[in-house]
This record gives C-alpha cells, structure tokens and sequence, in this order.
C-alpha cells in the first residue's frame, strides 16, 4: 500500500478467483486548496473504503489525481500572473501535501496533465461517434446544467470583467441520443446491481427525464488536451470530457496494464466516490463515453455521492475562501486522526451536515477521549502496573474464558457488532460503520465496569485475568476496526500493544478471521510484553475553540485583511513605543491596587456522572427518603440518599441508570451520610418528580459533559462559595424533554440525557 509520499510498492494487478476492488474519488480541481468539504466529499470517504477492502483481504487500488485542464486553470494563472503549468505544479503539490497529512493511502495519485492522458483522450475520441456542430457552452456552477453562452445574462469576463463578444465556431459533440438505449440499460441494472445511493439515482433520472441532447466535447482554449484533428488543431477536449478520463490514465501512469483494471467488468468492481455535484458526469456522461467506444469497458458499478458540509453559519467555499481549507486543519495542531473522525462522524451522506467548532471538541472530548481513550488507557495501564497491583506488562493466562459468563455476554455482543460493521461497510455506509466500531468501545467501557476487576485482582484473580486479557483483545480489535477511520490512531495502539503496524488484525474470509475476531481472550498471546501505555487523544479547551472560532471566520482574503492590519498595528506600537532607561518602577498606590477577583462559576466545576443504582431500600427512620448504593465507576459503591419516596416506586429505582453529583459535600440525613446527589427534575408545583436518564448504553462511571465548557471539576464544592448553588438555577428540562444546563445538553459518549416527560422543568 502506497500513500501519496514517492515511496510505491509494485502495482497491483486483478487477481483471477479474488475480488478485484477499483476505488476512484473524483479528481480535485487544482485551482486552490481543498477545504474540508471537498476532502470529506470524496478523498477521505474513498481512502476509508479503500482501507476496509484492504482489511478485507480484498485486492483493491485507490486511484486519485488533481483535475488540471480548462477555463478555471487559464483563469487562475492570469490572476497570479504565472502560466497555467505553474499553476498546476504549485496546487497539485499543496494538494499531495494536504492529502499526505489527512493519511489519504492513494496507490496513485497523479495530473490530468500527463502524456498518459493526451494519449487516452486522443484514442479515446477516435472511437466514439461525433457529430460536427456550431456553437459554445458552459456549465451552471450551481446546478450543473450545460448552457449555451448565448442563454447567459449578462455575462462577464471574470478577469477584465468586459462582456465577451459572440462569434461563431466549429466544435465537436458527442453524440448522446444515439447512446440513449445502451446507457439506460447501464443504468437500470447498475444502479440496482451496485446500491446506488438515492442522491445518486434522482440525480440521474433528473438528467435523462430532460433529454439527451449531443453534448459539446471541444473548448476554444490553449492548455488542455489537443483535437488531434486538422481542422480543430487549435482547440482542446473540453473538461468535462477529459476529466473523467483521468481516473484510466492515472491509472496507466500506475501500471502499463492499466487495461487489466479497466477493461475487464467482469473480474473488477469499480467504486466511485463525489459530491453530489459531480453525480450527472459520472452517471450519464463518463459511461456514455465509455459505451460510444464499443469497447469492453469496466464500468461503474458502486456510486458513493456525499450532500454539502456546510460550515458554522454558511457554506464552504473555495472561490470565497469561506470555511476551514487543508492546510488550515494542519495549523491548528489538531491530530489528523481527530479530522478524519469528526468528518466522518459529520458525513453528510443523505443530507447537508455542519461543521461547528463546538461540535468538534464536544466529539473529541466525549466520544474519543472519554469513551475510546479512557477504555484503552484504564487496560493497558492496569496491566502495565506491577506485580501486585496488575501483571507487569505481561498479558495473563485466561483459562476456561469462554465459560466467563460477564466475557461470553462481552463475546455475543460483540460479535453481533463486528457483523453489522461488516454489513455497513460492505454497503459503503461509512458513517454507520463507524458508529458500529466505536460502539464496541463503549461496550468494552461496561464490560470493565460491571466485572469491577479493580476487586477482582485481589478476590478472583483468575476472573481477573480473563477480564484484562479479554479487554486487551478488544483494544487490538478496535485498532483493527478503527484503522480505515483513524490510521494514525491504529498505528499508536499497535505501538503500544509492542505489535508492529504490519500485525494488525485483518477480517479476510478465505482465513476464517471474522470467526476468530469473536474470541477476543485469544487475539493476544498469554506472555505477550505490551509496550508503554500513554494517553491517546488530548482534551480541546474552550478558550482554544474560542480562539480557532475567531481564527477561521469571514473569508481567507478577510482573515489575511485582518492578519496585515494586526502587523501594522503592531509595527506602529512598536515605532511609538520609547524605551526609557533607569525608570524607577511605581509603587501601586491604594487605589491602583489589584482587587481579588471572583472566578467565574462554570458548569465544568461540577462532577456528574452516570451511575447505576445498585441496591436500594427505604430509610430506616425517614419515610420520605431511599437509601441507595450507586456505582459511579469506583471501586467501591457510593452510599446516597433521596427525598424520592413519595415519587417514584422501589421496585423503579433498581438497576436504573442516572445522573449523580458526585463532588457535593457528603451530608448526614437522618443518620446516614450521603455521598452524592441523584439529579431529578420537577413541574412549577413539585407535583411530578423524574430522574435524570443517561442513554441505556452509557457507561457507568463516565463524566457527563456539556459541549462548550470544558475544565477539570472541583474535588469538592466548597459550601461557602455556593457553586452548585448558582449553577442549579440553570438547569432545566425543554419542550424535547432534554436535559440542559442553560441551552447545552447533559451528554455522554453515548448521546445527551432526559427525562420522561416533564417538560420546562427544574433540575436539582
């Protein structure tokens, strides 16, 4: 496997008996940088593909390159006063940078401006049937609709900004309605044979409903592809032609057999991945070019099309430079493992999602840090501990693991996980896939839990070693299952599992792995030595999103507009700034001096977590109050009482998942000590009283979070400074039933907390 640095293995060529995967995503246009719409809308989703096949033992290449012809690129290079060569080497190399640092894992990534490509477009023409027209065109940015330039309204030059005169000229049409019958045959079977997505198909349909009309192929420009015809010999294959025809000769620039990937549809699958505007090209043009040939083309069978991301409160934008662009991503020092994750996790795969800054850090700092993080570092350091305390670093004998009951439980659920993980992806439903693997971490984090090996060690060592050995097994699972998402993050595991990067877990059928996967307690050998356990993810502060929300608003040339008047500013502080030596400093008179202030009260301050209600009973000597022991995730149970009696029934408060301050001074009621505070929510006249609800699959003991505020709780509120206090006036329950703290969700790695049915009600 290659990735876009100039290291390359020997190309890979179809394999007779294996299944032959061909990955393309559409080609990114080199006149600037990608923004994180583009990269999520085809290179990234690809490059997730591409690496699941690979994890499948499938044989598979990924072939991408930067679409370099045309009016955009002969635009760009007057604007920047170079040629339009000098501008395809500056962004195609920004591009190579950009994809290198997100862990995009082409096997070729090259230019629509090769030899390769003259030479297969100028073939290519000679076997498709053209009809010699009169006219010109262009195409609706918005829409995609082709349009004659005489239907443009007022139509501008973009660089002198003159309205261009009309003239007559020959160019060269393809000749779509005698293709009409083959191409809807195309369409009809493999838009069912290969899933196409519903975005995909109405796209489509939208086309054909229209009418097939001889398209233009020819443009009256300098840098592109030559006519190789005398009489059009000063003219150039149009882009939309020439583009698509990129993916066979990158794929040539790959291998000289570059025909044993494309011409062979009956042993190669061939997966294309684009945003929904590039959809009509790839459906109804690029195959109708292939069929004009009358040759044996491998043709589309899997389309994957992503709708808009669109960013905080508008649209990404290359040409206005709004929204966050690749090297941005790179600047922040954000890891390219979070990237990778929050996009995916963001796919815009049936409709338009948004990126918020908010959001970012709310997923990393929920679900990769406290979820995935936290389950990886409690096992591996717990085994890292030493002898008598955990298993200095050495995995354990686990004998008769599989009649662990609390381990055979972990085994079915799992296994159930691994196939819908499977299922997924083998639909290209990356977004799920991806939920799929990270809620095996989350079953994991219960797994730990409920078995409280913390107690086991000393109590049941045998359950112990069963439990940390099992629980080492899932950490390998999970590197394995995570690594089409998060390479980097798979690479840090492997490394401090002591297994090197080659080693990580494969699910290839022939070698029955997806039937070992489920016996977890056998993925790592007993006697294994780990390496040196570390944390994997770092939590994103708010003054860093504050900062990065303010750093990426308005447009690039804004934010650049901005940056040089903050220079000059400086510069002229500087030049009026005098520096006088041997000035006494002064003495700060009783007015000047500092006051003491009050830090601000942040809901951050507060530890709640989810807990689950162990055992319960009635007070011994108060009738309205239950005496509850709650696991919040330690070792040992925490002793509460609740003034819930009158509301809610015993037998509803066993086994019951909730919400607890855990760092409330502890307070005698009645005679015993209660530890903590179980969170409820009450009407106007306390009438109705309901517990504050985690998901069902939240893990016990986790901290629950609110988007926005981050920050480490106090160890225990001080009564004097009335924290809780001040903050309790602020939650409360909405129209939806959802827990808030002012208008920021109760949220856990596993989603946000409620309540049944008390709506607009107080939290205390």
């Amino acid at each position: 496997m290659a990735d876009v640095s100039e290291k390359k293995d020997p190309p890979k060529l179809p394999i007779p008996g294996r299944r032959n995967i061909l990955i393309t995503s559409a080609l990114p246009y080199v006149n600037n940088v990608p923004h994180l719409g583009n990269i999520i809308g085809c290179v990234l989703s690809a490059d997730v593909f591409a690496r699941y096949c690979r994890l499948r033992g499938y044989n598979a290449i990924y072939i991408c390159g930067t679409d370099e012809y045309g009016t955009a690129t002969e635009t760009k290079a007057l604007e920047e006063n170079c040629s339009p060569k000098e501008i395809c080497d500056k962004y195609h190399a920004i591009h190579k940078d950009v994809y290198k640092w997100f862990d995009i894992s082409f096997d070729e990534f090259g230019r629509t401006s090769s030899p390769q490509q003259t030479e297969v477009c100028q073939r290519h023409m000679s076997y498709i049937e053209l009809q010699l027209c009169i006219g010109h065109g262009d195409q609706c940015e918005k829409c995609g609709k082709l349009l004659n330039p005489t239907e443009l309204q007022d139509p501008k030059c973009k660089v002198c900004k003159n309205t261009p005169r009309i003239r007559d000229t020959d160019h060269l049409f393809l000749e779509l309605p005698l293709l009409r019958e083959k191409l809807e045959r195309y369409i009809n079977s493999m838009s069912v044979a290969g899933s196409w997505s519903q975005n995909a198909i109405q796209a489509t349909k939208a086309w054909l409903k229209e009418g097939l009309k001889p398209r233009c192929i020819t443009r009256d420009l300098k840098w592109g592809v030559p006519v190789p015809h005398e009489k059009y010999k000063d003219k150039v294959f149009y882009v939309w032609f020439d583009a698509p025809i990129g993916y066979v000769s990158i794929s040539a620039c790959y291998t000289a057999d570059w025909e044993r990937w494309w011409k062979d549809p009956e042993n190669v699958e061939l997966f294309q991945f684009m945003g929904k505007d590039n959809v009509p090209f790839h459906t109804v043009m690029f195959p109708s070019t292939l069929l004009g040939t009358g040759e044996n083309w491998t043709m589309m069978k899997t389309i994957s099309v992503t709708e808009y991301l669109n960013y905080e409160s508008g649209k990404f934008s290359k040409s206005k430079g709004i929204g966050v662009f690749g090297n941005d991503a790179k600047d922040t020092k954000i890891p390219a493992e979070v990237w990778r994750y929050y996009l995916l996790t963001n796919r815009p795969e049936v409709s338009d999602t948004l990126f918020t800054w908010a959001d970012l850090q709310a997923k990393l700092n929920s679900e990769l840090l406290n979820n995935l993080g936290n389950f990886i570092n409690r096992v591996l350091s717990f085994v890292a501990k030493p002898s008598g305390s955990g298993y200095n670093s050495t995995i354990p004998e686990a004998p008769d693991a599989d009649s662990h009951i609390l381990t055979k439980t972990l085994a079915e659920k799992v296994s159930k996980h691994i196939e819908q993980y499977l299922d997924a992806m083998e639909k290209v439903k990356l977004k799920e896939g991806l939920k799929t693997a990270m809620s095996i971490s989350s079953e994991g984090n219960g797994y730990l839990q409920e078995s409280q090996f913390w107690k086991l060690y000393k109590e049941d060592p045998i359950s112990c070693a069963v439990v940390m050995k099992t629980s080492v097994g899932l950490v390998y699972l999970l590197a394995s299952l995570l690594e089409p998402f998060m390479p980097s993050f798979s690479v840090e595991v492997l490394r401090q599992l002591n297994l090197p990067p080659e080693e990580k877990f494969t699910f290839c059928d022939e070698k029955g792995d997806t039937d070992k996967a489920k016996r977890l307690w056998d993925l790592i050998p007993s006697g294994h030595v780990i390496g040196k356990p570390e944390p994997l993810f770092k939590e994103l502060k708010d003054d860093e999103v504050e900062l990065f929300r303010q750093r990426f608003s308005g447009s690039q040339a804004d934010r650049k507009e901005k940056a040089d008047a903050d220079a000059r500013k400086i510069a002229e502080q500087l030049k009026a700034t005098k520096i006088s030596e041997g000035n006494a400093k002064k003495k700060p008179t009783t007015d000047t001096k500092a006051k003491a202030t009050v830090a601000d009260i942040s809901v951050s301050r507060l530890d709640i977590r989810v807990g689950l209600i162990k055992q319960v009973q009635k007070h011994p000597d108060a009738d309205s109050l239950y005496v509850e022991e709650i696991d919040v995730g330690e070792e040992s149970t925490r002793t509460v009482v609740s003034g819930l009696v009158k509301y809610i029934p015993l037998e509803e408060m066993q086994d019951r998942k909730v919400c607890v301050l855990c760092n409330l001074k502890p307070a005698s009621m009645r005679g015993i000590k209660s530890h903590a505070m179980v969170l409820a929510a009450s009407n106007d006249d306390h009438t109705k009283v309901e517990l504050v609800e985690p998901p069902a699959s939240a893990v016990v003991g986790e901290r629950v979070t609110f988007p926005g505020y981050s920050g480490e709780p106090d160890s225990v509120l001080n009564p004097k400074h009335k924290v809780w206090e001040n903050l309790q006036t602020d939650l409360r329950t909405d129209g939806e039933l959802v827990a808030l703290y002012k208008d920021v969700p109760f949220t856990t790695s596993a989603g946000i907390c409620k309540v049944s049915s008390i709506a607009n009600g107080a939290i205390r």
